[in-house]
């Protein structure tokens, strides 16, 4: 759901992203220089686990992989408008995504309005009640549960107003309840996975892990659930705890905590994993505190969904060392897409984007993740 999307990520420039690195390079090699039988003990327990994990994580981190969105739609619908109901605009996915639809918006050659929630239940219900009353072609509901608008939302079906979430229900595509012609999100299950897969491949299938979660949102429960589930596969791989900590409460709960985590498990923990980065920047303080270093143990890596603050740590080595971010600007124009096949009658693409995990090493400094090759095949099945 929206569980990313109730804080705007701190800006600052902390985190602890570099679990699994270190662990396999400080670690490992400190044992290769030992007896035989060290150097058989940097051996993972799971080598075809470790095997298929490494290969799974190169394929997600390749920056050059070809679009493989629709290549067959609708030709554009001409003299359209769209409400983009934000649930904050202060929220980095939030925007990124209305920044995407805007621009497909403009190349498509429709209207855009951005109405903005401000982040508070009161708030994003009149942003919605007054999306339906502009009468609008088409409403996006991004961030936030649709069923928290529940009156507006009936409204808007009523009146045959196509509805599209972002990260607006757990899963990508139609919904019939709450309606929504299609929500655009990556799956859960493939950003846990490739997440739990980092960890395995980047330890060499030997972690001690701390898993973050906000075990009062059902959404990021699931998450991290299945984080675990597939690190348990690697029988190597340990998660040490799994700190419940709402994301509301992480600026003035994760500094404390992460302190305490420190004294009590020690050099075994060399690896954390969050169900969203903004952990880590409330992290960095505390492990930089107790003499950790920005690109060693605890390697961490954050499962969404990718805002400028969590690539900001992750450029610079910075207590984050992976992210598993969300194309945003695709993400805008695939809404663009999805609205003009409701226009045309025609059912939703259900294009789902690939994961993709990006680090310092294929980031190119930015501060986002821009997938390729997206703005021309729109372009060219709308005829635009």
């Amino acid at each position: 759901m929206s569980y990313h999307h109730t804080r705007k990520a701190p800006l600052r420039a902390v985190a602890a992203f570099a679990v699994v690195t270190a662990f396999a390079a400080g670690c490992t090699r400190g044992s290769e220089a030992g007896t035989a039988s060290a150097v058989a003990d940097t051996k993972a327990g799971c080598p075809a686990v470790l095997a298929t994990a490494k290969t799974a994580v190169k394929a997600a981190e390749d920056v050059n992989a070809p679009w493989d969105g629709p290549t067959t739609g609708p030709k554009a619908a001409t003299g359209k408008t769209i409400v983009y109901v934000a649930q904050s605009m202060t929220n980095p996915g939030v925007a990124g995504a209305a920044d995407g639809v805007k621009e497909a918006a403009k190349a498509i050659g429709w209207t855009v309005r951005i109405i903005d929630g401000q982040g508070t239940p009161a708030g994003i219900q009149a942003a919605l009640s007054q999306a339906v009353a502009v009468k609008p072609d088409g409403i996006v509901l991004s961030g936030f549960d649709p069923k928290s608008t529940a009156q507006q939302v009936a409204q808007a079906n009523a009146a045959g107003i196509p509805l599209i979430g972002w990260h607006a229900v757990d899963a990508p595509g139609p919904s019939t309840d709450p309606k929504l012609f299609s929500n655009v999100t990556t799956k859960v299950q493939d950003v846990a996975k490739i997440s739990a897969d980092w960890i395995i491949g980047q330890s060499n299938g030997r972690a001690g892990v701390v898993v973050f979660t906000d075990a009062s949102i059902p959404f990021a429960k699931g998450k991290s659930d299945l984080i675990e589930k597939e690190l348990a596969t690697c029988s190597d791989v340990k998660v040490l705890t799994t700190s419940n900590i709402p994301i509301a409460d992480a600026s003035n709960r994760t500094p404390q905590e992460v302190s305490a985590l420190l004294s009590r498990f020690g050099t075994k923990w060399t690896s954390s994993v969050a169900i969203n980065d903004l952990y880590f920047a409330d992290a960095a303080p505390a492990l930089r505190a107790a003499g950790k270093q920005g690109n060693g143990a605890p390697f961490n890596i954050g499962a969404g969904d990718g805002d400028p603050s969590a690539f900001q740590r992750v450029n610079s080595k910075q207590f984050q060392s992976a992210t598993v971010p969300e194309p945003l600007s695709e993400q805008g124009w695939q809404m663009i897409d999805e609205f003009n096949r409701a226009f045309a009658g025609k059912p939703a693409s259900g294009y789902v984007a690939p994961v993709h995990i990006a680090t310092a090493d294929n980031s190119g400094g930015k501060s986002s993740w821009d997938p390729s090759g997206y703005r021309e095949a729109y372009r060219k099945l709308w005829g635009k």
